[in-house]
């Protein structure tokens, strides 16, 4: 009986296969909880996560880096590895993301717009639109609100909202972040001021995911695919700041 046990185990172990998640840099600050909540109940999995902006890890995939899953932080991104037929599953939106201003200063932000141009302001850390959504969706903000001509001399830019967050957190008088961002261990010891960015100046950021061709063959990543589209799932984004509805 133990050795049945024995062989049955050793057999779930080599038929498990490593999960590789590239995962939005918005994202990080949610992902191991839901890697957590996974592997509670699937212990056989090994989920690696690698963490870059979207447009970063959209590239490595065009490039064929092995990855299984997308966690994208806009659709336009896994619509072009899908399109480009990397990918095994149409984009699935699975939460919505918000922008906020964020600052370690004591700053008053009734009306965030003036501020940004006063001179209380130098500089702004903004996430690269050319690789991060959130970054398209600032320019996109600050565009509208007709301010994005008067203070772009004033911008520190981020490869991705994470690295954005560090430039906020370090050397910006202020930073627009992902609202996820102040759930961040990094920033439960920190004095902050933040507000959320008026939603009428940009599309909402809609972040979709995709199951790679990669994954073909890879059933554990099929199954951390749907746990992701779970309630369960959806309840770990909302506690980070996400819109699931």
């Amino acid at each position: 009986m133990r050795i049945l046990l024995f062989v049955s185990m050793m057999v779930s172990i080599l038929l498990a296969n490593d999960i590789k998640v590239a995962v939005a840099a918005n994202v990080s600050y949610a992902i191991d909880d839901l890697k957590k909540e996974f592997l509670a109940t699937h212990p056989q999995s090994h989920i690696d996560i690698i963490v870059a902006s979207t447009g970063k890890l959209t590239t490595q995939i065009l490039h064929n880096a092995p990855f299984d899953i997308l966690l994208g932080a806009n659709e336009a991104y896994p619509q072009k590895v899908y399109d480009n037929h990397y990918a095994i599953s149409k984009p699935i939106v699975y939460a919505k993301g918000a922008l906020i201003y964020l600052s370690t200063q004591d700053l008053n932000l009734s009306n965030p717009i003036e501020l940004l141009k006063s001179d209380k302001i130098s500089k702004i850390a903004i996430a690269n639109p050319k690789t991060a959504p959130y970054g398209t969706a600032a320019f996109q903000a600050l565009q509208n609100a007709k301010v994005l001509d008067d203070i772009k001399h004033k911008f520190i830019y981020g490869e991705s909202i994470s690295s954005t967050l560090t430039y906020t957190l370090r050397g910006a008088d202020i930073g627009l972040v992902a609202k996820s961002s102040i759930y961040s261990p990094k920033l439960k010891i920190q004095n902050l001021v933040y507000k959320d960015v008026d939603k009428s100046l940009y599309t909402p950021i809609s972040q979709a995911m995709v199951l790679l061709k990669n994954a073909q063959n890879n059933q554990d990543a099929k199954k951390f695919f749907e746990f992701l589209q779970t309630s369960k799932a959806k309840e770990i984004f909302q506690k980070y700041g996400y819109i699931t509805q």
